[in-house]
């Protein structure tokens, strides 16, 4: 039996934190923990939570991180009602690599959604009801990221690690992600990806790589939507599309057009897109639920420098629900996850330079970024590495931000 900061003679105190029921601590406590019996001394969520206000405050490291917890320890005891010392870097490592990563990043998925529908519904589940039914589709990029620092370890123990994930483009929540494993690629592990409950209601858009007619069947047979863009790996279906926009006796007046103009920074960037369901008949038979295809055409002027490209795709998405401009926009939107979740997990909280060596740790660590960008975004962080900052200052709002009932004000 491990010690546990809710032991019943320290909760008493008047100085520490309560933990809400609904706090990222207790979300924590649905993960699975891999480790043995005697590896246990420290609970999973407690270490889980010792990581995170580290983070928060700018740490990027798992030394950088003990670091920090140990200069504050006294006050980080009382908060956490916990009586004895805390762990060193080798006790968070073989946590992390001992417990589920993908858990990680859905349980605090799920915390996140839940504070964003309380805060729509107000707690009356009948508004709640309502608002999911008026609301619109939710837009979610899905991509693959490699962890550079996992890159070049000699040890089979070891292996690099690449990560699918699913990512809301407008809350910044990664909802899931999954490690590409050894004997299969990112086309395969996209099928193991995506669950009935990720995809109803939702618009996954995605690169070329997943323009895939099984995959496109099962996001259509699951109730959601897909766009996705068609290059050479689809040889015959690009062909057929670059016929077509270019047939100069198509009828056009079928067509929708869009443009969007975009200054800033001495760059001009000029987005056109045209689409049609001219081509559903053509490819439905392969391509389940086709309801329109598009041309996307890109020009950017960057100082003396120019360049442009074209690129076709398709999607399930009918007219109705998106016009022409609601492609572009969706387009353009999808490639927040490289902007807002792979760069700052790599500039911001020094992803790519972590070399935490145990195999499973670095994806859970890559999870619980995630979760920190996901915070930083639900407070509505314009800066984060400022904000970081204050949390080092503050330790007690990031504190409670994970004890707490997520409540915007909190940060």
């Amino acid at each position: 039996m491990y010690l546990s900061i809710f032991a019943s003679e320290e909760t008493g105190a008047a100085e520490g934190l309560s933990i809400d029921p609904a706090s990222l601590y207790r979300a924590f406590e649905q993960v699975t923990d891999g480790r043995k019996k005697k590896g246990k001394r420290y609970p999973l969520p407690l270490l889980l939570t010792l990581l995170l206000p580290g983070k928060l405050a700018g740490e990027t490291t798992i030394n950088g991180i003990v670091d920090w917890i140990n200069e504050r320890a006294g006050w980080l005891r009382v908060q956490l009602h916990w009586p004895k010392r805390f762990p060193t870097n080798s006790t968070y490592s073989e946590a992390l690599a001992r417990c589920d990563a993908q858990q990680i990043a859905t349980v605090m998925a799920a915390v996140l959604l839940k504070a964003r529908a309380v805060e729509q519904c107000g707690g009356e589940p009948s508004r709640l009801q309502a608002t999911k039914q008026e609301e619109t589709l939710t837009h979610v990029a899905m991509d693959g990221k490699t962890l550079r620092g996992t890159l070049g370890h000699e040890s089979e123990s070891q292996p690099s690690v690449h990560l699918l994930s699913l990512y809301e483009c407008q809350s910044g929540i990664v909802l899931t992600q999954r490690a590409v494993q050894s004997k299969e690629n990112e086309i395969s592990a996209a099928a193991a990806l995506v669950h009935p409950a990720l995809v109803k209601g939702r618009i996954i858009s995605s690169d070329a790589m997943h323009t895939q007619k099984k995959w496109c069947t099962c996001v259509h047979a699951y109730q959601g939507f897909y766009l996705t863009i068609v290059k050479k790996n689809q040889p015959q279906m690009y062909q057929d599309l670059v016929d077509f926009f270019d047939d100069p006796e198509a009828e056009q007046q079928e067509w929708r057009y869009s443009k969007q103009v975009q200054k800033g920074h001495g760059r001009l960037e000029v987005r056109e897109l045209w689409s049609s369901t001219q081509m559903n008949e053509w490819f439905e038979t392969e391509w389940a639920g086709v309801a329109q295809v598009f041309r996307l055409h890109r020009k950017v002027k960057d100082g003396d420098k120019e360049r442009e490209e074209t690129v076709y795709g398709l999607t399930n998405l009918p007219r109705k629900k998106a016009s022409a401009s609601r492609l572009l926009e969706l387009q353009q939107a999808h490639w927040r996850i490289e902007n807002r979740l792979h760069y700052r997990r790599d500039v911001t909280l020094g992803e790519d330079a972590c070399q935490v060596r145990q195999a499973g740790a670095p994806e859970a660590l890559a999870a619980l970024n995630g979760g920190v960008l996901a915070l930083m975004d639900w407070l509505g962080v314009s800066n984060v590495a400022s904000q970081m900052r204050h949390f080092c200052a503050h330790p007690e709002e990031a504190l409670q931000l994970l004890c707490g009932r997520l409540e915007r004000y909190n940060g």
